[in-house]
């Protein structure tokens, strides 16, 4: 499999603090990529700076030949989580999705209610996003990540507050995208995720990325 994605010694600090330390690593193109690690060990610093929300110090992200920061402002065709998505919450989740699209342009109607459905939401609800459960509020932000089927997607703990149904699901639609060819990079703390979902693990730890399998 050919690298979508390479980082060449990345590092990032605020003020004295060192939060990435040299981190070098390539990830295949058509894989489920798994990130673990604890709080603050920079987990979602780095995939910050791998979606070009964040300038990094030194070195270079390159996905798919162009340098986050140089060449492009962000990568092309990537659908994300970071932290916790900020909904609005007096509407519903098809309009905030539909808020979200009209900024890009690259989801349409259709687009937005077949990424409702897959996640196990109704298009048509009218409930607004404040009555929303924390794994119905998750599995819109799923949504969000997938509606305008991206080829490359950067998801920090995409399955956390889900149930054991909603785990099944959204692992289920995960490894769809990986058999279409998609590529995947997920940060989580959950053990059992990473084994049933990824290819290859690696392990940030102060700053410094391992990897493990």
């Amino acid at each position: 499999m050919q690298d979508l994605i390479e980082i060449r010694g990345v590092s990032k600090s605020f003020g004295t603090a060192s939060v990435l330390k040299d981190v070098t690593v390539s990830f295949a193109e058509g894989a489920i990529h798994g990130i673990v690690g604890r709080n603050g060990s920079g987990k979602t610093v780095l995939f910050k700076c791998l979606c070009g929300l964040m300038p990094y110090d030194t070195g270079e992200i390159a996905v798919r030949g162009e340098v986050v920061g140089r060449d492009t402002e962000m990568p092309r065709d990537f659908g994300a989580i970071i932290e916790n998505p900020g909904f609005l919450p007096h509407y519903s989740g098809y309009k905030n999705l539909k808020f979200l699209a009209d900024l890009t342009g690259h989801a349409g109607r259709d687009d937005i209610r077949k990424a409702i459905t897959l996640v196990g939401l109704d298009p048509d609800s009218k409930k607004h996003v404040r009555k929303y459960s924390l794994g119905m509020r998750q599995r819109l932000a799923i949504a969000q990540a997938i509606m305008e089927s991206p080829s490359l997607f950067i998801l920090d703990e995409p399955l956390s507050g889900l149930d054991k149904r909603g785990l099944a699901e959204m692992r289920e639609l995960f490894l769809s995208y990986r058999d279409l060819g998609r590529t995947m990079l997920i940060a989580s703390h959950s053990t059992e995720d990473i084994d049933v979902l990824c290819d290859t693990v690696h392990e940030m730890d102060e700053g410094r990325l391992t990897r493990v399998r």
